[in-house]
């Protein structure tokens, strides 16, 4: 049984788990995010099962010829209908393969793993159509609520803005627990993953990415700012920070899938915390960490997520298949046809959707060029 935190609240995600299936449960997502926590969350719903953590180093080595020693030992040690439990299994070589000794056997099994890529590629090779994959983030804003004990409104939605969700930091308070936190990452589920013998340039790249989430990245214009040999390279070091899910993409809307691909994308944070403590801002950045915040909502409940535009003339923030979403920390007289504009142009895109102005703290239904448009505060939207 892994290690119980300090506190623990019930993640939301707990309620989608079941306890008993034919297919292995794999849980994924960024390093400290309360994976483990979740699974031992799982694994109480059972009277009895077996836990086990490959990132112990009495495991260091373990590979598939010790997996007959493994199956073995299990046997002995457990019942057959006891559930199986198997933490941060990309510490494993062909660790799918003991999954899937595991289900032939009847077992139910879970799983977790901090690199979207290997899981991805294994599960596909050898557990197509025998799993079922959820992803973890830090917590949310409700479960931020719950872990701290705070009431919903504008002061503790704006204290969520500053430290994120990551438990381990909200336990303690430390910045440098954020900073170690994303080395860490850094060095393990991508230069050590990726046999990179050095990090600065990926380094460089997920500081500058932290500092300006929201914004377009033009590859080529990043290979030249932070002088990383080539634009292969960059795109190479992007997917790799994505895979260790430091940062996720939101690409531009367009009808044409050349189009889309083509046209530069925003990135985001995993975790306002982590971005808030690896890159002071020596200006208040409240609206993109607001922006980041929406994101991160909206990315947990849909991966059908883009931003639209056209250059020069409007822009809306976020387009999913129900909703053209503008995000503006406080609409004023002075962009107030800015942003209705963006969300206005949003709604005409192909499809039905409603027009949606997030912000902090305010909120006003208003009618704009025959398109009714909610604002709404984020503390309330997000709860």
């Amino acid at each position: 049984m892994p290690p119980a935190p300090n506190r623990e609240i019930n993640r939301l995600l707990l309620a989608d788990l079941a306890v008993r299936s034919t297919q292995a449960t794999v849980l994924t997502g960024v390093r400290r995010c309360g994976k483990s926590t979740l699974q031992a969350q799982l694994m109480r719903r059972s009277a009895k099962a077996f836990y086990c953590n490959f990132e112990d180093t009495r495991l260091f080595g373990m590979g598939p010829d010790d997996f007959p020693a493994f199956l073995s030992v299990l046997d002995e040690l457990t019942d057959p209908e006891q559930p199986v439990f198997l933490d941060e299994v990309q510490e494993i070589a062909q660790w799918q393969r003991l999954v899937r000794s595991l289900l032939d056997r009847g077992r139910t099994v879970c799983v977790t793993g901090s690199n979207a890529s290997l899981l991805g590629l294994e599960l596909g090779a050898k557990l197509t159509g025998r799993h079922l994959s959820f992803e973890v983030f830090p917590f949310s804003y409700p479960e931020y609520l719950s872990f701290t004990g705070k009431n919903p409104g504008a002061e503790s939605f704006h204290a969520f803005l500053e430290d994120g969700g990551f438990p381990v930091f909200l336990e303690e308070r430390r910045d440098l627990i954020l900073q170690e936190l994303l080395r860490d990452v850094v060095q393990r589920d991508v230069a050590v993953r990726h046999g990179l013998r050095e990090t600065r340039h990926v380094m460089n790249l997920i500081l500058f990415l932290l500092a300006n989430t929201g914004q377009p990245i033009s590859f080529q214009n990043i290979t030249k700012n932070l002088a990383i040999p080539t634009v292969g390279q960059t795109s190479r070091y992007m997917e790799f920070l994505q895979d260790a899910y430091l940062i996720f993409t939101v690409p531009k809307y367009s009808e044409s899938f050349k189009k889309r691909v083509i046209a530069p994308a925003k990135y985001f944070a995993i975790d306002n915390g982590l971005r808030r403590a690896n890159s002071p801002q020596v200006q208040p950045d409240l609206g993109h960490r607001l922006e980041n915040a929406v994101a991160l909502h909206l990315r947990r409940n849909t991966r059908d997520l883009c931003y639209a535009g056209a250059r020069d003339l409007w822009e809306c923030d976020f387009i999913t298949p129900d909703a053209a979403i503008q995000v503006c920390a406080e609409l004023t007289p002075a962009n107030l046809g800015r942003e209705l504009r963006g969300v206005i142009e949003g709604t005409r895109l192909h499809g039905k959707r409603r027009a949606l102005v997030v912000t902090l703290d305010q909120s006003d239904h208003l009618k704009e060029d025959g398109v009714d448009i909610d604002v709404i505060p984020a503390w309330s939207w997000i709860s």
